[in-house]
């Protein structure tokens, strides 16, 4: 106002004086013009400097308040007042427009500097070291797939953010990024926020007793003999009729061995275990899925695994549970949001490899960002289980036998001395699995795979006593899991041992049959046998000649030498082979096997071992230690790892 009434005052000055000598009126003309000019100009860096001083203080934190704050998880909002007399008045008008202004010239600038911010963070003030973090957040949001992930692994390497930086992140990444940290090696586990507050249990009830609930909100009908068979037994009323009708020792045909050494009450933790068990086979059907989401499972769960962090086994069946229902992708986001992510991402960096593979499987199945296979039941990848930028160029499968699993058939040879000194997993002496740890630092452009399935020996230890799986239905379910998973999609070799090859045998054979397996066939390159009893067992034989007593599963009964299936399957197979050019390797045994402390049986003799095709290798071992190398560099893993380098060599190549 002062600045306008100034200039009002010079000009009626200038129209109301006499005109001078025209010598004078020149110059003087010239003085009023400039002090007019700097007068306006003075002023006009005045209000600007002042407006501008006014827009840094409304946009800047007060650092005292900044410091105290940063340790704490909040994400600080733009907040508009409430109170509407602040939206009036010319004063607040001027202010509005020009920091509108500014703000269109910063947006301009940044964009012909190419300045990489965006408008959602063109309004903040943040310190030099603090836009690192923002950046890579607005990235890991961002249209372009390679964007985000490479915002991703640049996140996952970055280790010197303080504690408040990496809970910015945690809390404001989307559900892609979150899975990707998860999944990538380096993360640092902070970048994942602890699960929310579990819901409290009633006081009349216990984790026993909602599971049963769970359970019994399930649908119960048209439902597979074996998921009726456990979902009953976890829902008797009490832990003594479970026993009852488990039988104990006197069971014939069911399910007491296991358990034999309870007659009277079972503990808690069987029970849980039965019902878990239930749960893990409705789970691998998607609309039970979405019922056990909807009943408070995944908090029920939960819980129930972190009140038994010192019992693995029940750890593991509520991770197959948390795989399958991963399967289902419109229950990612509930999934996330209850707080999973971040307790497989710890167990992810676990150095047990059974816990690992579980959480890998989990994630694997919900990361649809860099995957487009899914892991069913059973089906588990031990390299990579992180997201790397290694391309894959093969696939090897490792298939195990009787009474094997996906890890523990494939582990180094056990040393008395190594066990005893309690060696860790990391260590080169030793180690748990060796296609995780040998096989995939030889070879890291392979993907291995190891599948887990159920088989007993006798009747009597079968899990369910309603299941009586045959070679033939076992190979149909498997060949349809590995598919999900991509097999066939790349150059294959298979690995297997003893009844596994026997599979491995019976899904080519299926494959071959079927237009849409057809890759599976046209991919294979090889397949390594270990001891695999193409003619037979005398575990079979053993079995069958006391059947009245060890009552032999279907499985063993398969295995014998006077079996139709087994002789059609080996002849058909061979004649298979040759046509397709195979390239086969086989190991056989020459000890014999203690089974137990009295029973000395060769389980599968050379003879037997014999394909008919490929090399046959003796080797100086048992049944169970053929597929168990006493260290890396014995004859046994080096000539496995000879022939799937050799049978590869033009795919690795490419």
């Amino acid at each position: 106002m002062s600045l306008a009434a100034y200039c009002i005052i010079c000009c009626r000055r200038i129209g109301a004086s006499t005109p001078p000598p025209q010598s004078t009126t020149y110059w003087r003309d010239i003085r009023n013009i400039i002090k007019f000019t700097g007068s306006l100009i003075l002023g006009g860096s005045l209000f600007l400097t002042y407006e501008v001083l006014a827009l840094k203080k409304s946009l800047t934190l007060d650092t005292q308040v900044v410091e105290r704050e940063k340790m704490k998880s909040y994400i600080y909002l733009h907040t508009v007042s409430l109170d509407k007399r602040e939206n009036y008045g010319i004063t607040y008008q001027a202010r509005r427009e020009l920091h509108k202004a500014v703000r269109k010239v910063l947006a301009t600038s940044a964009k012909i500097l190419r300045g990489p911010f965006a408008d959602t963070f063109s309004t903040i003030d943040v310190e030099d070291h603090e836009c690192a973090v923002w950046l890579l957040l607005r990235k890991s949001q961002s249209g372009d797939r390679t964007a985000r992930l490479q915002a991703v692994q640049e996140m996952s390497e970055t280790h010197h953010w303080h504690d408040y930086q990496y809970r910015i992140i945690a809390q404001a990444c989307d559900l892609r990024t979150l899975i990707g940290l998860a999944r990538s090696k380096e993360s640092d586990l902070r970048f994942f926020l602890p699960p929310p507050p579990l819901p409290s249990l009633n006081e009349d009830t216990c984790i026993e007793e909602e599971l049963r609930q769970l359970l019994a909100s399930l649908p119960q009908t048209e439902l597979d003999e074996c998921i009726q068979y456990f979902t009953s037994l976890a829902l008797s009323e009490s832990s003594q009729s479970l026993a009852a009708q488990k039988g104990g020792l006197w069971c014939f045909g069911g399910n007491g061995l296991p358990y034999a050494e309870s007659f009277g009450e079972v503990p808690s933790a069987t029970v849980e275990m039965f019902c878990l068990e239930a749960l893990v086979k409705h789970s691998e059907i998607p609309t039970h899925c979405d019922e056990i989401e909807a009943n408070g499972g995944l908090q029920l769960l939960q819980r129930l695994y972190q009140l038994h962090k010192d019992c693995p086994k029940i750890q593991r069946n509520i991770m197959r549970i948390i795989g399958n229902m991963a399967l289902n992708e419109h229950l990612h986001s509930t999934i996330v949001h209850s707080g999973w992510v971040s307790i497989l991402a710890e167990a992810m960096k676990s150095p047990r490899i059974m816990e690992a593979s579980h959480a890998a499987r989990t994630l694997a199945n919900l990361d649809r960002e860099t995957m487009r296979e899914k892991y069913q039941d059973g089906v588990y990848v031990l390299h990579p289980q992180y997201r790397t930028s290694q391309p894959i160029k093969a696939d090897v499968l490792f298939i195990h036998g009787l009474m094997g699993a996906a890890f523990k058939t494939w582990r180094q040879q056990d040393n008395e001395q190594l066990l005893t000194e309690k060696i860790l997993e990391d260590d080169a002496r030793y180690t748990t699995c060796w296609p995780k740890t040998w096989l995939a630092r030889d070879c890291p452009a392979l993907r291995i795979i190891s599948v887990e399935y159920d088989t007993s020996l006798s009747d009597w230890r079968t899990r369910c006593p309603m299941e009586r799986k045959s070679i033939a239905f076992r190979s149909d379910e498997l060949l349809r899991k590995l598919r999900a998973a991509g097999v066939g999609d790349r150059p294959v070799i298979w690995v297997s041992h003893s009844m596994g090859g026997l599979l491995v045998k019976k899904m080519l054979l299926e494959a071959s049959k079927k237009p849409e397996m057809s890759t599976v066939i046209n991919n294979t390159r090889g397949i390594i046998f270990y001891s695999v009893p193409h003619h037979g067992s005398h575990l079979a034989e053993y079995s069958v000649n006391i059947r009245y007593l060890l009552f032999p599963s279907l499985e063993v009964k398969e295995l014998s030498k006077d079996s139709p299936a087994l002789k059609t399957l080996q002849d058909d197979f061979l004649e298979f082979a040759k046509d397709k050019n195979f390239q086969v390797l086989n190991f056989v045994e020459t000890l014999p096997t203690y089974i137990g402390s009295m029973i000395k049986l060769h389980v599968v003799p050379v003879e037997s071992a014999d394909l008919g095709i490929g090399d046959l290798i003796p080797v100086d071992v048992d049944h169970l230690n053929i597929c168990k190398p006493k260290k890396k560099d014995a004859f046994l893993y080096q000539r496995t790892l000879q022939f799937i380098c050799e049978t590869l060599a033009k795919d690795l190549e490419d």
